[in-house]
């Protein structure tokens, strides 16, 4: 009986993950799953690199896990068993009222020369002389759609995430400081911010027993760029 369960179980979730498609063109050894996957977004250039072959996640009909951050999740894992350290998106279809709820990609995977010392030099990102930071936040459509819930820094609300928005806010304090929200759960980042610098926040939502769990992510300068500028993302002020 319980093995019957089990097999359940399994189908189940298998019925509701998205469709992962890999087509390599070089074969490679794995990358070590503690490879740090790098993603070169839309409208990024990418440097001197081999190419794999290329990965695509989409919704099998089924699907219910599938927002952004997932998508991109299962391509690093693709990523790393084809051997490479990074993907270069070439194709994002986002959620749609009369089409699918899922985040759709397609992402060439690569083997990019010297990735450290690219990272660090893609870090690098400031404002001038002023004195003020920035933090850009946005939040894709996907699951949990109808959530919304405020963002803090320290004990102010600074923004509301809601679905499909985006917004930017002005921080006049630097130091150390956290980041947080809270439906069901409270989730919390720690941030030292500095005046001069821009910062791209990623909020979402994932599963939760009754409403769902805020998601908060801080992530590299070029990417985040990258994203909140392409994004179809209504401004939220």
């Amino acid at each position: 009986m319980l093995r019957k369960i089990n097999l359940l179980l399994l189908i189940a979730g298998t019925a509701c993950a998205p469709k992962v498609t890999t087509q390599i063109t070089s074969r490679q050894s794995p990358s070590s799953y503690k490879q740090e996957i790098r993603v070169f977004n839309l409208s990024e250039s990418i440097p001197n690199c081999q190419e794999v072959g290329t990965v695509s996640v989409s919704d099998n009909g089924f699907s219910t896990n599938c927002g952004y951050e997932q998508a991109i999740e299962k391509a690093k894992l693709e990523a790393r068993k084809a051997g490479g350290n990074a993907i270069k998106i070439i194709e994002h279809r986002t959620p749609s009222a009369f089409g699918s709820s899922c985040h759709r990609i397609k992402a060439k995977i690569l083997i990019v020369e010297d990735l450290e010392s690219i990272a660090k030099t893609q870090t690098e990102n400031t404002l001038g002389n002023v004195n003020y930071a920035i933090i850009h936040v946005y939040r894709h459509s996907g699951a949990g759609a109808a959530i919304g819930y405020d963002l803090y820094l320290g004990d102010s609300v600074i923004w509301r995430a809601k679905n499909n928005s985006k917004g930017s806010i002005k921080v006049l304090k630097n130091g150390r400081n956290t980041l947080w929200a809270k439906t069901e759960s409270k989730e919390e980042i720690p941030i030292n911010i500095k005046f001069g610098n821009e910062y791209f926040l990623r909020c979402g939502i994932s599963m939760g027993i009754m409403v769902g769990r805020p998601t908060l992510q801080l992530v590299d300068y070029n990417f985040g760029k990258s994203e909140f500028e392409s994004s179809k993302l209504k401004i939220n002020k």
